[in-house]
């Protein structure tokens, strides 16, 4: 057996980033930039009103109060996606939307709160007038050019991940398209006699296929392309061939048949068709884990995680090791969940010097966080991972946890604000 970290740098050391793609913005979304985004004109691209009021000489408007008004001639109106050709001198103001660009003379925008607009309206009285209530200072209410994003800016790195903001601001720029590291594409097997595609119906002695669904759901989350390539029976000769149709992805995540049973072979035909790098992690559940690569028909090394067959140990292994490749080659560096010191709330016996992984649910009340165990911790009781929001650390060298003490735990969320 190998340390975890051991096993998370061998896999890591083997995976790549991908290469880049181009794609239209929103398809996108979620992927990480391959190449800096740089601007080709100024956001805004004019000095526009940040306000809905009148455009006018600051200086017009000193002095300017609600029992002495200032009065300015309206020589005309503006709206956002429109230019004026008037020209603010002083004594004049130009109606102005909000966005509109800042029509030539003016400094300052006045807001029609500001005004005595609304009692005209209401009186009846001419609007070639209005009166200026409150004195505005230079710059008043205007968005300059530029404000935002200059012309020759760098304004997305390289290695940044889009999202919706980042979508926001290439469309900003006028851009159609964005240069992404591709999503790598997962081929997904089970395997195992003993295993019954959903939606057939079960034969004496077998079970529904779950790891092809969570493993192609966890794919998913973590931003790849899963394919479910079907079940693999328990000979080589049907996992060669099912092996084979599986090595035109990035990487192939099988799950079962790497233990020490006589009908797991899963390793056996891995070492026959590639290499195997190591087959067992010093951890519980997932002990019996094996990778390697394996030669495709265009000479590639495609890298392979043969994942357990028992449901949590596949979704622990899945967890510790496969997301992190695959986040590795979208082009993320980071890829440490968040972690947190908790308190958990049942006794955990680490007998055999494994690193144990333990569903909780984790909450946090006003003396920290606590861990609650989620149920039975059986490697095939995958409704204990359902109700699991993250995973408390039994080190190796901890023979006890007693209830009350404080564990290191695994956020299985990237983030803590939803717990």
């Amino acid at each position: 057996m190998i340390p975890v970290e051991d096993a998370l740098e061998r896999i890591l050391n083997t995976v790549h980033t991908l290469e880049p793609e181009t794609r239209p913005i929103l398809s996108a979304l979620g992927q990480v930039l391959a190449e800096d985004v740089v601007a080709g004109i100024d956001i805004p691209p004019h000095d526009n009103s940040a306000m809905d009021g009148f455009a006018v000489v600051a200086s017009d408007t000193f002095g300017a109060g609600q029992q002495n008004p200032v009065y300015l001639k309206v020589i005309g109106e503006v709206a956002a996606g429109y230019t004026s050709s008037a020209r603010v001198i002083t004594g004049t103001a130009v109606r102005i939307m909000t966005g509109a660009p800042l029509p030539k003379g003016a400094n300052a925008v006045v807001q029609f709160e500001q005004t005595d607009e609304t009692g005209r309206k209401k009186d009846k009285q001419p609007l070639d007038i209005i009166g200026v209530l409150e004195p505005a200072e230079p710059g008043l209410n205007i968005r300059p050019k530029g404000e935002d994003i200059r012309a020759g800016q760098i304004v997305l790195k390289k290695g940044t991940l889009l999202l919706p903001a980042g979508i926001g601001v290439l469309a900003s720029l006028g851009n159609e398209n964005a240069t992404v590291i591709r999503r790598p594409v997962v081929s997904v097997l089970s395997t195992g006699d003993e295993l019954c595609a959903a939606g057939k119906q079960l034969a004496p002695g077998q079970i529904y296929d779950s790891n092809s669904y969570t493993i192609a759901a966890n794919i998913a989350r973590c931003g790849g392309v899963a394919r479910i390539i079907g079940i693999g029976r328990d000979t080589v000769a049907s996992l060669q061939e099912t092996i084979r149709h599986g090595l035109d992805a990035d990487m192939l995540i099988t799950s079962g048949g790497v233990s020490k049973g006589d009908y797991d072979v899963v390793k056996d035909v891995l070492a026959q068709m590639g290499n195997v790098s190591f087959w067992t992690v010093r951890m519980k559940p997932g002990k019996p884990i094996a990778f390697g690569t394996l030669k495709a028909g265009d000479g590639r090394e495609v890298p392979h995680l043969g994942l357990p067959g028992n449901p949590v140990s596949s979704m622990m292994t899945f967890e510790q090791f496969a997301r992190p490749a695959i986040l590795k080659m979208r082009g993320i560096g980071k890829h440490a969940r968040p972690v947190v010191s908790a308190a958990i709330d049942q006794e955990i016996v680490n007998d055999d010097g494994r690193r144990i992984f333990v569903r909780v649910h984790v909450s946090r009340s006003g003396d920290g966080w606590t861990a609650s165990v989620t149920g039975p911790q059986g490697s095939g009781i995958l409704t204990s991972m359902a109700g699991a929001n993250g995973l408390a650390i039994v080190p190796e060298d901890c023979p006890l946890a007693r209830a009350g003490d404080k564990l290191k735990v695994q956020l299985l969320s990237d983030t803590e604000e939803t717990l």
